[in-house]
């Protein structure tokens, strides 16, 4: 069935997130910043029976001495940068070159440039969280095109939309399944550079980790690529400003020991990759965009 037909299936979704889009393009750039403070508040209110979820989830990252009162603060604010990320990634197709290299920096990424001088692969993981779009306009326009999946949506039409939203930034996107790994084992094989968000477990086949003092599961996607392939795993992440400004921020390699027992590295590099983003996600945890329950006791008290 082609996108159309499945559009005329589903067409509620599927125009509304093209319609907004639009005209969110169409804003004025001095309008934007109370576009998106408006859409957060909306947002916040539409959305009121996931607070408990994300304060569980905040409550874990800043510990118990943060007050309730500082806490339903971190909670408001999450709306408000989650609103910003839509509103700014749906403006990311207008911007000029000029304007992105004017309104991202980042840190580290010497380091990736001298992995891939010797045409090698390089994984960038990261938390769903900040504005990481921006950043993959950054590598796109300085001549390194992520390649990277992501979880089908519903209707197709949909996610067919979304590929070639993210496409048009010069992300190479594949859906999430069967056919993904081979994907992005090629692409690193080939010298390319692959991103993955990699802080919660969307096929149900993850990794046990400790994460923020609970265990949970964490996709070992990246653990094993880095294995298979031999390219290194850098941990990373992309904090997001006002003024659609971005700041990538990209760690050391991970340390990766292949003994031949598969299962037990995945399993070891998973776990300092989760260590890393727990010192990433506490430096600004409002703008982590977890809004699902993602520990087990969680996932019994919520329900979900």
């Amino acid at each position: 069935m082609s996108p159309e037909a499945q559009a005329e299936r589903h067409p509620f979704a599927y125009w509304t997130y093209r319609s907004l889009s639009a005209a969110i393009q169409a804003v004025p750039e001095p309008l934007v910043g109370g576009v998106a403070a408006v859409s957060g508040f909306t947002m916040s209110e539409l959305w009121k029976k996931k607070r408990p979820v994300i304060r569980s989830n905040f409550r874990r990252v800043v510990g118990p001495e943060m007050s309730e009162s500082d806490l339903e603060r971190l909670v408001v604010e999450s709306f408000d940068w989650y609103a910003r990320y839509w509103v700014e990634s749906a403006r990311l197709v207008s911007l000029r070159p000029a304007d992105v290299f004017k309104r991202f920096s980042i840190e580290g990424f010497t380091r990736v440039e001298e992995e891939m001088a010797r045409h090698r692969g390089v994984i960038l993981a990261l938390p769903h969280f900040g504005f990481w779009d921006l950043g993959g306009l950054w590598l796109t326009l300085k001549g390194y095109p992520m390649t990277t999946v992501v979880e089908p949506l519903e209707p197709p039409a949909l996610f067919e939309w979304f590929r070639s939203q993210r496409e048009a930034l010069g992300l190479t996107i594949h859906p999430l399944g069967p056919g993904a790994p081979g994907q992005l084992m090629k692409a690193l094989r080939a010298g390319r550079l692959v991103g993955l968000v990699a802080d919660r477990d969307l096929a149900g086949t993850g990794v046990d980790v400790e994460f923020f003092g609970e265990v949970t599961k964490l996709p070992g996607g990246p653990a094993v690529l880095a294995i298979r392939t031999g390219a290194p795993l850098f941990p990373s992440i992309v904090y997001q400003a006002r003024g659609g400004k971005g700041h990538g921020v990209i760690r050391p390699p991970l340390e990766i020991e292949r003994t031949g027992d598969l299962r037990a590295d995945v399993a070891r590099v998973t776990r300092m990759l989760a260590a890393e983003f727990e010192e990433l996600i506490r430096r600004a945890p409002e703008q982590w965009h977890m809004f699902q329950p993602n520990w087990p006791s969680d996932r019994e008290k919520f329900g979900q």
